[in-house]
């Protein structure tokens, strides 16, 4: 069979796909990124705690680095510098490594899956390639695998945010730091818990965003936006009537990317952490061992390079680790509204290295189970019971409205 003209095919040009068609372009490999929109700007901020950004990156992609630090029932350090990326800074780094690895990208959306290694285009086209890349974020083009139920939607972070003076935000953080999230109910309301996160953006500006961790089905952004103002006006801030906004929504359960023959990448594959909600840095990171993988093993055959790709993103511990965070995401979905600030009062307590590996590390199974481990001990029974009931119960059902879901 001839080899196609396409090494590799990556469809999506969010930060995961541009970074994977980069590295594989940079190995020699020839790469073509599909992209619906590839001159379309990036409008939403990216966060990471700096620990994990990947070695090598410009200091000008990060916009600012600051101290991070939470509220549940009382206040806590978390220990380590929270970053926020400097979003059209990382869209020029990613294009220019692009351009010098000699990548193809081109405009145009999938309209179906025709056959490992064939990608049909809404122009009525067709890409081949040895290697194809679902790059697509939540929407996922080329996954084949039926979605959730009408019985059990997706469940979803969603949130409201606008974007402030950091004078006008000192009543909520203090300059040089990041509030990662804060549960106090000072926005005045019952029901589905929700959190204010406020971080710097850099250049003076500060994003304050009222969030809901994780609801099936997702919390309504009109919500958010009520209990942020109703938040921000118990606190003395006023944003401006022009004030940008920012609106957030996407999954934290979907299920890993089982196509066959497609490799998924980023939130697409999924590398979306169910605790935080973060990829960004994980798709960086693992995009240079990904793209070795895929030039080590091609000359094998497209099953050998797609098969270490896989492993190269899915190691055995990093799936253990991932089905455990998920247990932790079904027990948070079905934690009676007023216990949460409760349980994240015992987990923000914990060691800072118990603390570190949930919330990174996801590959360190050891440091996973320690921390649950240690989690369990210091919970009262009834924290306990909500801890382990998840893992022997089917996910949690949808919420019809704001009340708390069963136990």
């Amino acid at each position: 069979m001839p080899r196609p003209a396409t090494d590799v095919l990556v469809v999506g040009g969010g930060p995961a796909g541009r970074a994977l068609a980069a590295e594989c372009g940079l190995r020699g490999l020839r790469t073509l990124l599909v992209d619906p929109a590839p001159d379309a700007p990036w409008r939403v901020t990216y966060g990471c705690w700096a620990g994990e950004l990947p070695p090598g990156l410009p200091a000008s992609v990060v916009a600012a680095t600051v101290r991070g630090r939470a509220t549940a029932l009382t206040h806590h350090d978390l220990g380590w510098d929270y970053a926020v990326l400097d979003v059209p800074a990382l869209r020029a780094h990613l294009d220019s490594r692009l351009g010098h690895a000699g990548v193809t990208v081109t405009a145009g959306r999938v309209a179906g899956w025709d056959a490992p290694g064939t990608v049909a285009l809404a122009d009525g086209s067709h890409v081949h390639a040895a290697v194809v890349v679902d790059a697509g974020g939540r929407r996922q083009p080329l996954r084949t695998a039926p979605e959730p139920g009408p019985g059990r939607p997706s469940a979803e972070q969603t949130a409201f945010g606008v974007v402030v003076e950091e004078s006008a935000a000192a009543p909520v953080v203090t300059p040089g730091t990041a509030l990662f999230m804060d549960w106090r109910r000072d926005h005045g309301e019952p029901g589905w818990p929700t959190f204010l996160y406020a971080v710097p953006l850099g250049g003076g500006a500060v994003l304050l965003e009222e969030t809901s961790l994780a609801r099936r089905p997702a919390l309504p952004v009109a919500v958010l936006r009520r209990r942020l103002f109703a938040r921000l006006a118990a606190r003395g801030v006023t944003p401006q009537a022009d004030a940008p906004v920012e609106r957030v929504r996407f999954p934290v359960d979907s299920p890993r990317h089982r196509t066959p023959g497609v490799l998924g990448f980023g939130a697409a594959a999924p590398l979306v952490h169910p605790a935080t909600g973060f990829s960004v840095a994980t798709s960086l990171t693992l995009a240079p061992a990904v793209a070795d993988a895929v030039a080590a093993h091609l000359p094998a055959g497209p099953r050998d390079a797609l098969a270490a790709a896989e492993a190269a993103v899915w190691p055995t511990a990093a799936r253990a680790v991932h089905r455990l965070r998920r247990v932790g995401l079904e027990a948070l979905l079905r934690m009676p509204p007023a216990e949460v600030p409760g349980f994240f009062e015992v987990f923000l307590g914990l060691p800072e290295r118990h603390r570190w590996a949930y919330l990174t590390g996801r590959g360190d199974l050891r440091g996973m189970v320690s921390t649950m481990n240690a989690l369990f001990g210091r919970a009262d029974w009834r924290l306990r019971r909500r801890l382990v009931g998840p893992a022997l119960r089917p996910p949690a059902p949808a919420v019809p409205d704001e009340a708390a879901p069963t136990a």
